[in-house]
């Protein structure tokens, strides 16, 4: 299974997060967007006012998850292993990982992270989300 994390390329926790990512990827089938690249929401079928509101995986079947699955998606792919996945489908575990990861999406900004994506490589961003 491969597919593309799209993330807030503006938000350092976030490019940390996703660079974290792909130092872990095994399988080169993880591929990562900002979502302030032109054409996003289109891409995924989200709504541009939504976009924003947490990182998404457009997996290579088509499917599009959102938050926390989005997220166990793309550590799935990049380990090569359903293990996250699996773990995330048991009782309770992704009611929890959601609320935690809406949690900090929300206060994403105040964590500390890197240089954000799209002012190291303002090329990969456009300047609205979804855009």
């Amino acid at each position: 299974m491969g597919g593309v994390l799209f993330f807030d390329g503006n938000c350092g926790m976030c490019t940390r997060a996703r660079n974290r990512l792909l130092r872990l990827d095994r399988t080169g089938r993880l591929r990562t967007e900002p979502l302030q690249r032109p054409g996003v929401a289109e891409r995924i079928g989200v709504a541009p006012e939504r976009l924003s509101a947490s990182a998404w995986w457009l997996d290579s079947s088509g499917a599009v998850f959102a938050g926390a699955k989005a997220m166990n998606a793309a550590l799935s792919t990049a380990l090569g292993t359903t293990f996250p996945l699996r773990i995330y489908s048991l009782p309770g575990v992704g009611r929890i990982q959601e609320w935690v990861y809406r949690w900090v999406a929300a206060h994403r900004y105040r964590f500390r992270g890197v240089t954000p994506l799209c002012e190291s490589e303002p090329g990969q961003c456009s300047s609205r989300p979804g855009s």
